[in-house]
């Protein structure tokens, strides 16, 4: 970070041209790259590291040769202009040792050597609690990324923070989203980095989920606590088992006794309406158990038993913890895609609160998702339900499985359907985790 400001560009490569005219026009197109515009003044570290290891070998078609040589006239003008540091990066060993692995292993292996050297440097923003940063950044998220990251550089620059600290790195992170500011109106930069994906989760995906998704924007803005009194008693029961041990059959499936256990507290009726005979005949325990294991990571089998985890002691321990992971479990599909769109759309129509008919909700589902998806399901003339009914179905089957395992749908004998008070405020929160989930660049499996 400079304690003075900046000469101006244009003048810096008219005294460079003086000397070296070739040299001047490399750095020409490496300082348009690195500033868009911008005063040299506003740069930071990040920004020429990512120019020297990313923009240079994959988005500027040259030469092994002639990058080496843009980076080199880079650095003497941020030289001229009075930035070292920055200059020293563009003719460091790490510079050429990753524009060489980019030629010799190609862009996989350059972008891990770029990831590394990034890591290295201690300025490049750690996940934190608070925040998972995104692959694909929107414009807030990615000046709340340039922001922490110049904190960063700034706190390594003046003897606070070294550059392998990665606690006190993490620290500071948190510290700079969370903090108030003067130039954002008083929001701090991780409201202003929600807000962002909030905005874009309403927008997406078609026309239809968009009206649906409108009142949603205000209602998810802030976090969905729990709720008060008694909810997710399931998870809860399931997990207190696995402090003293969980029996389990030679097939690694849950006790009968368990099963039965499990039936009686919850009120779930076993298949054929008989006492459980294994655990396969509660589907509600198959999903628990399922959840707890792999997706919460809370139990684990150590021999004929299942046992807690830590991570399922601090679940125990911690109720907005559980809270926290088992609503964001609600929209995690099988797959992506329609998918996810099928559950969102199922938890937003179940969050209005109303009963719903038998039949209700797979049918809005399907309509919705039949409007937004133009692909040519069974010709012209099909209607929703024929097109998109079949798999709606079948993914909201898997969601009410999921919805009951936590205890959190009413029971109606009308055969009405409707979620419980922690069950709306469950399906809020679940929604709300989904919205403000990172963007990742999606890759073929």
């Amino acid at each position: 970070m400079r304690s003075v400001p900046a000469p101006d560009v244009a003048a810096l490569l008219i005294e460079l041209e003086r000397s070296d005219p070739a040299t001047a026009d490399a750095a020409r197109l490496a300082v348009d790259w690195l500033t868009g515009g911008r005063p040299l003044a506003t740069i930071a570290q990040i920004d020429v590291c990512d120019f020297l290891w990313y923009t240079l070998p994959v988005r500027i078609e040259a030469t092994d040769e002639e990058r080496l040589r843009i980076a080199h006239a880079l650095g003497r003008l941020l030289r001229l202009g009075g930035m070292p540091r920055y200059a020293a990066l563009c003719l460091s060993g790490t510079t050429a040792r990753i524009l060489r692995t980019y030629r010799r292993a190609g862009e996989e292996a350059g972008l891990a050597a770029c990831q590394r050297a990034l890591e290295a440097t201690g300025v490049l923003p750690p996940d934190v609690p608070e925040l998972t940063w995104s692959t694909i950044m929107g414009p807030e998220e990615s000046a709340a990324h340039t922001a922490c990251s110049a904190a960063l550089e700034l706190a390594i620059v003046s003897g606070e923070l070294t550059p392998g600290a990665d606690r006190a790195r993490a620290r500071l992170t948190a510290r700079w989203l969370l903090t108030p500011r003067p130039e954002l109106g008083g929001d701090n930069w991780l409201q202003r980095v929600h807000g962002e994906r909030l905005n874009r989760w309403v927008l997406g995906r078609g026309a239809a989920r968009r009206a649906l998704a409108q009142p949603y924007e205000v209602r998810l803005h802030a976090p969905v606590p729990p709720p008060d009194g008694d909810h997710l008693e399931p998870l809860r029961w399931l997990l207190e088992l696995g402090v003293s041990g969980v029996p389990l059959t030679r097939r690694h499936n849950l006790a009968r006794a368990v099963a039965i256990e499990a039936a009686e507290r919850f009120g779930w009726r076993a298949r054929g309406g008989r006492v459980p005979r294994a655990e396969a005949d509660v589907p509600e325990l198959v999903t628990l158990h399922g959840i707890a294991r792999g997706e919460l990571r809370a139990l684990r089998r150590t021999g004929a038993r299942l046992v807690i985890t830590n991570e399922g002691r601090r679940l125990l321990d911690d109720p907005g913890a559980m809270w926290d992971a088992a609503t964001a479990a609600l929209t995690a599909p099988e797959d992506g895609g329609s998918d996810a769109t099928m559950h969102e759309i199922a938890l937003m129509i179940l969050a209005e609160g109303r009963p719903l008919r038998d039949g209700e909700l797979t049918a809005r589902v399907a309509e919705v998702a039949a409007v937004d998806d133009r692909r040519p399901y069974g010709g012209a003339d099909a209607s929703p339900a024929a097109t998109h009914g079949p798999q709606a179905s079948r993914l909201l089957d898997r969601l009410r499985r999921r919805l009951d395992a936590f205890g959190l749908r009413a029971r109606q004998r009308s055969g009405a359907e409707q979620l419980t008070p922690a069950g709306q405020a469950a399906a809020l929160a679940a929604l709300r985790a989904h919205a403000l989930r990172p963007r990742r660049y999606i890759t073929p499996r």
